[in-house]
């Protein structure tokens, strides 16, 4: 892959939230979770562990705990307006695909779940690595997203199924040592890739200690 292309997907690899029912090729499946596992792992543990879920019974039983946790998620947003950089009309349109996301999850080809195998942890460290864990896992979804991306697939990362993780835990027959940390819906897009609109670097960047700007090279 040529390097502008890699910028090219980081660029515009959105989060698409509606997506066709038409089913997704094993292979290309089998591709985005080799693009995962090529991600960083703390102390090369690589402890991800993955759930791909296809079966349609399966999948209602997973959307109703999605819609469960969305139902929490949706009242929180009914009236708190978005965040200062995007208008609201936008951002009432991001939370409009969201809720369509949770009415038709059972409708998505491929529910795939991104889950951790926990490690046991000094005592005197448990807190503060506990908050850390997910560096093990975030950035092998990330390069999921980038894969199906590259591949046309679209997908999102959602962590709402979490909110009710026991109820999770029954449907997927998890293990007790195993945790879900993030759904990814992947399915053909309805819509269009196109660039990801963001910050500029400079406004969320300092240099050397808090207070002192990035210019812009």
């Amino acid at each position: 892959m040529a390097q502008h292309e890699l910028f090219d997907i980081m660029a515009s690899t959105r989060s698409m939230r509606r997506l066709k029912p038409d089913p997704v090729p094993d292979a290309l499946i089998y591709q985005v979770l080799d693009a995962g596992i090529r991600a960083p792992s703390g102390t090369n543990t690589q402890n991800w562990r993955f759930v791909v879920v296809k079966d349609p019974d399966i999948k209602k039983q997973v959307a109703a705990v999605y819609q469960k946790g969305w139902a929490q998620v949706e009242t929180m947003y009914a009236d708190r307006p978005g965040p200062e950089h995007m208008e609201d009309t936008k951002f009432r349109r991001l939370i409009n695909a969201a809720a369509y996301l949770a009415q038709n999850m059972a409708e998505v080809p491929v529910l795939l779940f991104a889950c951790l195998k926990e490690r046991p942890m000094p005592p005197e460290l448990a807190a503060r690595l506990a908050r850390l864990s997910g560096s093990s896992i975030y950035p092998a979804v990330q390069n999921i997203l980038l894969a199906c991306r590259a591949l046309g697939l679209g997908a999102t990362l959602t962590t709402v199924a979490s909110l009710h993780e026991e109820e999770i835990r029954a449907v997927l027959k998890l293990p007790e040592d195993i945790s879900t940390y993030a759904l990814l819906p992947i399915g053909y897009p309805m819509g269009r890739f196109g660039p990801v609109t963001r910050v500029p670097a400079e406004e969320v960047t300092c240099v050397d200690q808090w207070g002192t700007p990035l210019k812009k090279g």
